[in-house]
C-alpha cells in the first residue's frame, strides 16, 4: 500500500496521442507471434460460416429460432470477475478510469496511484500478479448458482480491459499464463454443466479497442510498446454524427482488430461450445456488422452441426431482429414482446465487478423485476460480482438463496411459463427501456404479474395486501374459476367471482421473498383462454 507521497512523485504530464496509424503498428507488432494460429481460427470461421443453415447476411440469419431450453428457463447468473476486482473500487470500468486524471472519473486515478504506485512506473497491469483467485471453488459456485434457481450462467471471458478469463491461444494475457494461472472458464464450464444448467459466456472484448484511451493522454504504460498487447489500440475516441444525427461511428477500428476480434470471439466459441454467446453494445457499431454477421453464421451453423440449440444476444439494435435475441440492459419492456428477450442487471444498483462497501439489491426487488420480465416473454440475467479471491460476497451469496427459495416454492409460475393474453395488471407503471431498472416506483399488491402453462394461469401478486383479500380485475366471471392455490403453502384460497373480477381471501402470509403466486384452475371448455397469449409454446 502507497501512501500519500506517490501524488507528489507521479511524473505524469501531458503527450500528444499517437496517431491511429502508429498506434496500429504498435498493437500489430505486439501481437504477430499470435499470427499463424489467427489465421487458422478465422479459416476455419470462414469456412463453417458458409456451410449450413445459416449464411452470413442478415437477411439468412432471420431464419434463426430461439431454442426452447432458454425460453423455459426464465432466470440465468451474470458473473463479472477479473482482474478489475483486486482495485475493487467501484465496479469493473476500473481500469479505464483510473487513467483519467480530471472531470467526473478522476476520484479513479487518484485512488490507483495512492494504493498501487504512481505512473507511468505502475498502472493496471501490475493488479494482475495480485488477481490471485486463491479461494475459488468453481463447484461451490456452481451448486450456490442451482440453489438459486438459475438454469444457465454466463461469466465473462473477457471484458473491456483485454484480460482473457479462459485458455486463449492468441495472448499472453490471460488467467492461465498470469495471475490465477487456471482456466477460470474451463473449469467453471465444467461446474456448470455438471449442476445440468446451460453454460453461457461473455465476450466484452470489442469495446477494448477504446478503453484506455485515457492513458494515451499522458505519461502513462498505456503507451510503452511492451505493453500493447494487453491495453490495445486504445483509440481515442471521437464522435461522427449521420444525417439523422444519430452516432454512425465512435472510432477508428481497423481490419487487423476486426479480424483479431472475430478470431477471438471465434476462439471461445470452438473450445468451449457454449449454449449462449453475450456480446456487449459496440458490436453495433457499423465498422463490426460484417464481422458480426459471420461470427453469427459461424455460430449458428457450428452449434447446428452439433444439435446444439444456441442463443446470441445483443444490444439496442446490433442485429437485425429476428437475427439474435435482444438483451435489455438495466430495463424492462413495457409490454409482451412477440420474440423472446432479455434483461441483464446486476445484483448492485451500481456496479457489475466487486466494489468495497456496495449496495444490493433486496430480493423483493429482484423476484418483482423477474415476475415482471418473464410476464413480458422474457429472461432475467442476474449479475454478482465475486472477490478478487474467488469468494462471492456473503450479502449476495444471501440474496441467492433467498431468492431460491422463492424458486423452490413457486418456481412453477415461472419456469417453463409463457405469456397470457396481457401481462399484468396493477397501478405500478414500469419504466422501460435501456438504464431504467431502479426507476420503477415501488409495487403494490393491486400489482399482478401473469403466466401460463399447461392449461395453468398464473397470477403472481407483488406485494402483500394488508387486509389479506385481493382482487383480479382480470380474471373475468366468463372464465368459470374451479379452483385457486396459493404455490408458496400448497393451500387452498377461497374465492368468489363478481362483475369486478375475482375476489380472494388469502391464507396466511407465506415468509421470505413478499412476492406471492398463485395458480388459478378454469373448467375445462374455458382451459384455452389461459393458453400462451401472443408468444406460443411451440
Amino acid at each position: 500500500m502507497h501512501g500519500t507521497s506517490a501524488l507528489a512523485a507521479d511524473t505524469a504530464h501531458s503527450v500528444t496521442p499517437p496517431d491511429a496509424a502508429t498506434i496500429e503498428k504498435q498493437w500489430v507488432a505486439a501481437n504477430r507471434a499470435f499470427d499463424g494460429v489467427r489465421q487458422a481460427i478465422l479459416a476455419q470461421t470462414g469456412k463453417i460460416a458458409w456451410q449450413g443453415p445459416m449464411q452470413p447476411d442478415w437477411q439468412s440469419l432471420t431464419g434463426y429460432t430461439t431454442p426452447e431450453w432458454y425460453r423455459d428457463a426464465k432466470f440465468g447468473i451474470f458473473i463479472h470477475w477479473g482482474v478489475y476486482s483486486v482495485a475493487a473500487y467501484k465496479g469493473e470500468w476500473y481500469p479505464r478510469h483510473a487513467y483519467e486524471r480530471t472531470g467526473e472519473y478522476a476520484d479513479y486515478y487518484q485512488h490507483q496511484i495512492k494504493t498501487y504506485g504512481p505512473m507511468p512506473q505502475v498502472g493496471y497491469k501490475d493488479l494482475i500478479p495480485l488477481f490471485k483467485a486463491e479461494h475459488f471453488d468453481p463447484n461451490a459456485w456452481a451448486s450456490l448458482f442451482r440453489e438459486a434457481g438459475a438454469r444457465y450462467v454466463v461469466p465473462v471471458a473477457e471484458h473491456h480491459d483485454g484480460f482473457a478469463m479462459y485458455d486463449s491461444k492468441l495472448s499472453d494475457w490471460t488467467a492461465v499464463k498470469m495471475g490465477p494461472h487456471r482456466d477460470v472458464i474451463g473449469e467453471l464450464a465444467k461446474a456448470i454443466r455438471a449442476q445440468g444448467m446451460k453454460l453461457g459466456l461473455s465476450s466484452h472484448r470489442a469495446e477494448h479497442d477504446w478503453f484506455y484511451e485515457y492513458g494515451r493522454t499522458f505519461n502513462s504504460d498505456v503507451n510503452d510498446p511492451r505493453y500493447a498487447a494487453l491495453y490495445g489500440p486504445a483509440h481515442p475516441s471521437i464522435s461522427v454524427k449521420g444525417e439523422d444525427g444519430q452516432d454512425v461511428d465512435w472510432t477508428f477500428v481497423s481490419d487487423v482488430y476486426l479480424n483479431d476480434w472475430l478470431a477471438r470471439s471465434s476462439e471461445i466459441v470452438q473450445d468451449y461450445h457454449p449454449d449462449l454467446m453475450y456480446f456487449d453494445w459496440w458490436v453495433g457499431q457499423p465498422r463490426f456488422r460484417g464481422a458480426l454477421a459471420e461470427f453469427a453464421a459461424f455460430y449458428y451453423n457450428q452449434a447446428a452441426a452439433r444439435g446444439q440449440g444456441v442463443v446470441l444476444n445483443y444490444k439496442l439494435d446490433d442485429m437485425r431482429p429476428g437475427t439474435g435475441t435482444l438483451s435489455i440492459e438495466r430495463g424492462q419492456a413495457a409490454d409482451i414482446r412477440a420474440q423472446p428477450w432479455q434483461t441483464e442487471t446486476s445484483i448492485s444498483p451500481d456496479s457489475w465487478g466487486y466494489a468495497e462497501n456496495d449496495t444490493y439489491k433486496t430480493p423483493d426487488e429482484i423476484v418483482q423485476l423477474l415476475a415482471d420480465v418473464v410476464s413480458k416473454n422474457g429472461n432475467l440475467l442476474l449479475n454478482i460480482g465475486p472477490k478478487a479471491d474467488g469468494t462471492i460476497p456473503e450479502q449476495a451469496r444471501q440474496i441467492l438463496l433467498a431468492i431460491g427459495q422463492w424458486m423452490h416454492a413457486n418456481g412453477e409460475a415461472i419456469y417453463g411459463t409463457r405469456p397470457w393474453t396481457h401481462f399484468g395488471e396493477g397501478p405500478t407503471q414500469v419504466v422501460s427501456g435501456t438504464m431504467q431498472d431502479t426507476k420503477t416506483k415501488p409495487y403494490t399488491a393491486k400489482d399482478f404479474r401473469f403466466t401460463t402453462d399447461n392449461g395453468h394461469l398464473y397470477a403472481i401478486e407483488m406485494a402483500w395486501p394488508a387486509s389479506g383479500q385481493v382482487l383480479i380485475h382480470s380474471i373475468t366471471p366468463s372464465m368459470k374459476v374451479s379452483s385457486v392455490t396459493q404455490l408458496a403453502s400448497g393451500k387452498s384460497v377461497a374465492f368468489r367471482q363478481q362483475a369486478d373480477g375475482l375476489h380472494l381471501v388469502l391464507p396466511a402470509q407465506p415468509s421470505g421473498v413478499h412476492v406471492y403466486a398463485y395458480r388459478i384452475d378454469v373448467q375445462k371448455d374455458e382451459a384455452e383462454t389461459t393458453k400462451e397469449g401472443s408468444a406460443s409454446k411451440s
